[in-house]
């Protein structure tokens, strides 16, 4: 087993993991971090598809929200974000028609008066509240989509907090090189400075104590004076990666849930829905099993995205036909359609390294992500999505998170 003494060992070479690293090697710290993939970015995987010219995102794909942190990178990189497409259609009996599907949501959670004394379930929340069947849809719909939520289970006040904090409507950009590209720019920016960076280290044991961390893989053991985990939450839930002592977290996981999302990219022959709905972006079947499809707009390209989260992903994993589901889905929306020639899948609640593509808060969380993010004992600190207040489920909220951990390992 190698071993070898370092400031500050970082676990996870995602977003948090590399924006904790760049900080820290920014003042002088020696920094080892550790990634159990072949590749850097977590739950952020660019890949490409024969013949189109342009990124395709298996895992995040927009900027949501502010998030400056993300544009501070783009300008220091050189890339940019550029703006996607908002117009919007839905399936309503056999025909597609406008919808502004985040409007429609975000008017289920003007009234919250309802939630001022104690919080409800989403689904219990909105059974209460006297609205038309399409917005009670659409919030359900954004919900299970948007935050990979099951609505039965999601805390109606945290929903409504991140509604009304800017992370919905509009049209949300997208990065023209992809969110890849600009991880690896990360990645490289720590290295110049003499970061270490181990690939395919799966950590199995942290053993701290106040002033000491001890990190331990298959072929591996590192010590430092202090760690930054960011693991997914899915990972901590696990107990894959074991702690001795043990987190006192406990009350603050279980507070929280990881959502899982299919997301599938699906080329064509063809791009068949301009000629059938010029100019849409987005496309929703509420009642199929991938109930929200999009295209690469402004960029024109023969590509859908599919996108099922929640109870939804939840059905899809269950029946085990991924393929079926998308052609069953296509079909509800567009009738006779094409059928698509090359296929990307990704699944986040089966990836052993992720178990969920990112976080939501239960019934009665509130506070559980700053329980989360809370250090211990001057040694072990803590970021990722999960931990970010106003910004969980983005990759802006886990830069801005990798950047607070560093500055209070930092002091």
């Amino acid at each position: 087993m190698a071993e070898r003494a370092f400031d500050v060992l970082v676990i996870g070479a995602g977003a948090s993991g590399l924006a904790a690293a760049d900080t820290l090697t920014h003042a002088g710290r020696s920094v080892l971090v550790l990634e159990a993939r072949e590749r850097v970015g977590g739950r952020v995987w660019t890949r490409a598809v024969p013949g189109l010219d342009l990124p395709i995102e298996l895992g995040a794909e927009f900027v949501h929200g502010e998030a400056a942190v993300t544009y501070g990178f783009l300008e220091k990189s050189g890339m940019k974000a550029v703006a996607s497409g908002n117009g919007q259609r839905y399936v309503a009996g056999r025909r597609l028609r406008p919808v502004d599907a985040f409007a429609q949501a975000q008017r289920a959670m003007k009234d919250r008066s309802a939630l001022k004394d104690r919080d409800l379930s989403f689904r219990d929340f909105i059974a209460r509240r006297p609205l038309p069947p399409i917005a009670k849809t659409f919030a359900t719909l954004m919900v299970q989509g948007f935050d990979a939520a099951d609505p039965a289970r999601a805390s109606a006040r945290a929903i409504a907090e991140e509604w009304g904090g800017g992370q919905m409507g509009g049209a949300q950009p997208r990065l023209r090189e992809g969110y890849g590209p600009l991880l690896d720019w990360l990645s490289r920016k720590i290295l110049v400075r003499g970061a270490r960076l181990k690939m395919q280290a799966v950590v199995r044991a942290v053993r701290w104590k106040r002033g000491r961390v001890e990190v331990l893989g298959d072929a591996f053991r590192f010590t430092a004076r202090r760690a930054v985990i960011t693991l997914p939450l899915g990972v901590l839930q696990s107990g894959f990666v074991r702690f001795s002592p043990n987190l006192e977290k406990q009350h603050a996981l279980k507070r929280l849930a990881s959502g899982p999302v299919v997301k599938a990219a699906l080329r064509f022959p063809s791009a068949f829905w301009e000629e059938r709905s010029r100019g849409a972006a987005f496309f929703h079947a509420p009642r199929a099993p991938f109930p929200t499809f999009w295209t690469p707009l402004p960029a024109r390209a023969p590509l859908l995205i599919a996108w099922a989260g929640g109870p939804k992903a939840e059905r899809v994993r269950a029946a085990r036909d991924v393929p079926a589901a998308i052609l069953k889905s296509l079909r509800t929306i567009f009738g006779k359609c094409e059928t698509p020639d090359h296929v990307l899948v990704q699944d986040w609640q089966s990836d052993p390294f992720a178990r969920g593509a990112y976080s939501y808060v239960l019934v009665d969380g509130e506070g559980a992500r700053e329980a989360l993010a809370a250090p211990l004992a001057d040694t072990l600190f803590f970021a990722g999505e999960a931990t970010s207040a106003d910004d969980s489920g983005t990759v802006g909220g886990a830069l801005a998170s990798g950047q607070r951990a560093a500055r209070e390992v930092l002091g």
